[in-house]
């Protein structure tokens, strides 16, 4: 028992904490975050870019602003001319796989991913429900999913050192699955392994989805973020749709991840179980900033063409310098994230390694196995963000030469 509990035991006779949190602390991002402004070292752990996005969206969000609109409170489901753009933006991107979604009834505006993800779950799981999730996995996820009542089951992506990335194995996720699964929350391209699922692998989960009358929630954030293979919305596979929750935000994909401007498309069933959820979490928010992710979505592709280029050059950058240091590095054909392996290195710990790192060479990276529930799978990996400016990488690879 720590001090903390028995401090809150004398007050209450038990502990203040809801016994459903009671395994999660503060955020391994914002620890790392705050060791890299308390040593001054450069931080590749937390994945938010260190320059803003197009600045005509910034414009549209301070016209926004100055003209009065979304400073009160927008609507519910969010401002009509988003929902719109939303819905557009499935119809341009997926539009060949049948993603088109009414957005009067199929699309749900949220403070972000994280919030829509907890919306989903929230609203979709009952107390004693079985989630499946693919470790590692977002550390919202757990969080999430303890709040909801329900009980996550985890399925490890494997690392494959010959194919340099990591392996959803197929019969692991079906045996995974019992009477009491009610959905699988399913993250491609996925942080932290930046891992894409292959067409087969999404073909085979859709079928075990129907077979074993599943729903899926789907965190699509890195949707255009994808750098080798193909994003492909695990709605648009058969008999999907009507049982998938698809995820995105604007964060990542156009370097505005403080707005926290995220969405939901489904059914208009699903919909209304997300939002039921939703309403009282935040209920609305970031009014403004939804009529500029309005106009940022309908950039031309030349916009997502040289952002995928860009974060492209920027991750073969520190691959190179990972590599050079010593890392055992996994390609990322997606995200923002390198992982990487320390034993090359003669270490076994992340964790240690990373809580060591800034001293040592003044760079900040994440100990994978926070995101692993079989933590020994976890133990030896280390994940790097390379959103950042070249100039940035490149000091960071220098330093990291001193390992």
């Amino acid at each position: 028992m720590t001090a903390m509990t028995a401090a809150d035991q004398r007050v209450t006779g038990r502990p203040l904490l809801n016994r459903r949190l009671a395994e999660f602390g503060t955020t391994i991002f914002a620890e790392m975050s705050a060791l890299a402004v308390r040593t001054g070292a450069i931080n590749l752990g937390q994945g938010f870019p260190d320059t803003d996005g197009p600045e005509e969206v910034r414009e549209a969000a301070v016209r926004a602003l100055r003209d009065g609109r979304g400073n009160q409170y927008p609507p519910g489901p969010g401002i009509p001319e988003l929902r719109t753009a939303i819905a557009e933006h499935q119809r341009r991107w997926y539009g060949h796989l049948d993603m088109t979604p009414d957005p009067d009834t199929e699309v749900l505006v949220t403070a972000g991913a994280t919030e829509a993800i907890a919306a989903a779950l929230l609203g979709l799981v009952e107390p004693g429900d079985e989630v499946i999730a693919l470790e590692p996995y977002y550390d919202s996820y757990a969080a999430a999913i303890a709040m909801a009542g329900g009980t996550r089951v985890p399925v490890t992506l494997r690392p494959d050192a010959e194919a340099g990335t990591f392996r959803l194995d197929l019969d692991e996720l079906r045996d995974a699955v019992t009477d009491r699964t009610r959905l699988i929350l399913l993250n491609t391209p996925h942080n932290p392994t930046g891992t894409v699922l292959t067409r087969d692998e999404l073909v085979a989960i859709a079928e075990l989805c129907v077979e074993r009358g599943l729903l899926a929630v789907t965190d699509e954030v890195y949707e255009h973020l994808v750098y080798e293979g193909e994003h492909l919305p695990l709605a648009s596979f058969p008999g999907m749709r009507e049982r998938t929750v698809t995820i995105s935000s604007a964060g990542k994909t156009f370097s505005f991840t403080g707005w926290k401007v995220g969405w939901v498309t489904s059914t208009p069933q699903l919909v209304t179980a997300v939002r039921s959820a939703k309403q009282y979490l935040t209920y609305v928010s970031a009014g403004p900033f939804q009529y500029a992710v309005a106009e940022a979505l309908g950039l031309p592709d030349s916009y997502y063409t040289r952002l995928r280029e860009d974060l492209r050059a920027q991750r073969d950058l520190l691959a190179r310098g990972l590599s050079e240091a010593g890392f055992g590095v996994f390609r990322a054909p997606g995200t923002y994230f390198i992982t990487t392996d320390i034993r090359p290195l003669g270490e076994t710990s992340g964790i240690d390694f990373c809580l060591a790192l800034p001293e040592r060479c003044g760079v900040v990276a994440v100990p994978t196995q926070v995101f692993y529930d079989h933590e020994a799978a976890g133990a030896p990996f280390v994940r790097f963000a390379f959103c950042k400016r070249p100039d940035v990488l490149q000091e960071a690879a220098s330093r990291l030469q001193r390992l």
